[in-house]
């Protein structure tokens, strides 16, 4: 009866072209549509029904290839990709026939972590990662706000991750050597009808185990922001929101994995299991097929794909697209907290409807915006994404659209029910899931680490005598930041390695030094784009004008190569394709 009443729904909603079946406690949605819309809206209706997950396998006419988009890798037999205690490996199948304890597939920031927490146990774990290098898509494409949890609905896993992470990331950052603050969060009452609303504010907080929520007044909002719009009834306030930089925060957690005995494989694509019985045997590779005894599905945007591989698909993702305008850095002068002014209207989407996030850099990030479009590393932005964007600066009076210096876009990987899929699958017996991250993900990636590795070690002890990493190094020496340092303490610097004193970036005051030192790091930066989510040389006003040819010639000299060889991000994306005149 309830399948019946579903497929009625479904055939209402999206066509008479769609029908419903369960398979193993999940229903899967199948047939065809005209729009994307109405593939949206039966995936949505299907969610929270009862069933352990939902499978949208519905073809919409209007972009037919998403039905079927598998992952690529950023090169095959790449070479110079493996990194484990600092050691770089070369050749076309260097994984063909190794054996290891745990595969991690994907290094996002929710990889890296789940990699690093495994290394305190004396296993063997190799991390694989498709592109160039770790952070490549969704954990440096969001804004690096460490949610408070107020926003996540109640009883999820989102909420209870978001507030376990929120609290590890302090001492995580300390450990990481990287910069960590805690802001704070304002939620701008729109009206008195919203200021009203506050005992349902601090109820949602306090069920979800908020550390900390306070109400302010129009007076005491304007005295901790004097800029803010006059437009506002006061705010709601939660000190514990916190900001990191999410693709140095996922670059840390990476190079302490290695340091920590943790083999990461760089253009590495993973592209299916073997397995005998209900036991994933082999790993396959574009870079050798290698045994392991528990795999870790941290695939970010191709985790239901992964999960396909080893029959265990019972949730697909959607994508959905956010925007952010990245603002000067002098915009941080005039916001001192994360603001956001959500209508009462959004209380039924699925975004949190963005704002103004400043950044530890200093800069103010406006957004994102929350899109549902096909396409799982689809990053165009649009005229109207920016249009969309612009409401948010009105919330600072000193701020304008002029400010604005660049804007990117990410893609969160989302289960219909909306939730985090975090457990040791039901159907292999050595196979974890961490699926499903979408926001508030980055806050949250600590937390699932915690327990995913743990999940990973029971299972592993089943065979495996598991003791302590005695060597175990939990901290991460922090690399040199330049602008951080004070006169006297540039000037020791560069009476000891005179590269410091060569200012290469401009805009974000960047050295020789810092640039060499990220080429010469256990998890080496091989490419501008990897040299940029490491010390930001090119992220300024000038989006590299100036300094990008200093910063090929130095990736050249310490890499080795001819400066036509020299990447942006990686193989297809050479800067310059040969010298225009030959040296006498």
């Amino acid at each position: 009866m309830k399948l019946e009443k579903l497929r009625e729904g479904l055939r209402r909603i999206a066509g008479r072209d769609v029908d419903a079946r369960e398979d193993r406690g999940a229903i899967v949605l199948e047939g065809e549509t005209d729009t994307w819309e109405a593939r949206l809206a039966a995936g949505y209706f299907a969610a929270n029904r009862g069933y352990r997950g939902v499978v949208n396998d519905i073809v919409a006419a209007e972009a037919p290839w998403a039905a079927t988009e598998q992952p690529r890798g950023a090169l095959t037999g790449a070479g110079n990709g493996d990194v484990g205690n600092g050691d770089v490996a070369s050749g076309e199948h260097p994984l063909e026939g190794l054996s290891f304890d745990v595969a991690v597939v994907g290094g996002g920031v929710v990889g890296c972590a789940i990699a690093r927490e495994l290394s305190k146990w004396r296993i063997s774990v190799i991390l694989l990662e498709k592109e160039e290098d770790v952070a490549c898509h969704t954990s440096s494409r969001n804004d690096g706000m460490i949610h408070d949890g107020f926003a996540a609905k109640p009883g999820t896993r989102k909420a209870a991750y978001n507030v376990r992470g929120n609290r590890l990331w302090e001492p995580l950052a300390r450990e990481l050597g990287i910069e960590f603050s805690r802001p704070g969060s304002i939620v701008i009452y729109e009206s008195r009808a919203h200021a009203a609303l506050y005992p349902a504010f601090a109820s949602r907080a306090a069920k979800n185990g908020v550390d900390g929520w306070e109400y302010w007044s129009a007076r005491r909002l304007r005295a901790e922001e004097p800029w803010v719009t006059g437009d506002q009834h006061g705010a709601f306030f939660l000190p514990s929101a916190g900001i990191i930089s999410p693709y140095k925060a996922t670059v840390a957690l990476a190079e302490s994995a290695a340091a920590n005995g943790v083999r990461i494989s760089l253009f590495t694509l993973a592209t299916g299991f073997e397995r005998e019985g209900n036991r994933i045997t082999h790993v396959r590779t574009d870079r050798g097929n290698f045994s392991v005894k528990v795999v870790v599905n941290a695939a970010g945007n191709w985790a239901d794909v992964v999960a396909g591989w080893a029959d265990d698909r019972f949730f697909s993702l959607h994508q959905r697209r956010g925007t952010d305008m990245i603002l000067d850095v002098q915009s941080g002068d005039f916001q001192r907290h994360i603001m956001a002014k959500p209508s009462l209207l959004q209380a039924r989407t699925h975004t949190k409807g963005g704002g103004l996030v400043p950044t530890v850099e200093g800069n103010i990030l406006v957004g994102p915006t929350a899109n549902e479009l096909p396409g799982r590393e689809l990053y165009a932005t649009s005229p109207a994404e920016i249009r969309q964007l612009e409401r948010h600066i009105g919330l600072n009076l000193k701020l304008s659209p002029s400010m604005a210096i660049t804007y990117f876009a990410g893609v969160r990987p989302c289960t219909w029910e909306e939730d985090f899929v975090i457990e040791p699958s039901r159907r292999v017996a050595n196979l974890v899931h961490a699926a499903g991250i979408q926001s508030p993900g980055l806050a949250s990636a600590p937390a699932i680490a915690e327990d995913v590795a743990k999940m990973t070690l029971d299972i592993l002890g089943t065979s495996t005598r598991i003791v302590p990493n005695t060597a175990f190094r939990p901290f991460r020496e922090a690399p040199v930041d330049l602008r951080r340092l004070s006169l006297e303490e540039r000037a020791k610097l560069v009476a000891r390695r005179p590269e410091y004193g060569r200012i290469v970036c401009r805009c974000e005051e960047v050295s020789e030094g810092e640039i060499r030192d990220a080429v010469r790091a256990p998890l080496s930066a091989r490419s501008l784009d990897a040299v940029k989510r490491r010390v930001r040389a090119g992220m300024g006003r000038c989006h590299g004008g100036f300094c990008t040819p200093r910063v090929m010639e130095i990736l050249a000299s310490e890499l080795g190569v001819e400066l036509s060889e020299v990447t942006k991000k990686g193989p297809g994306s050479r800067i310059a394709l040969g010298e225009t005149k030959r040296r006498a």
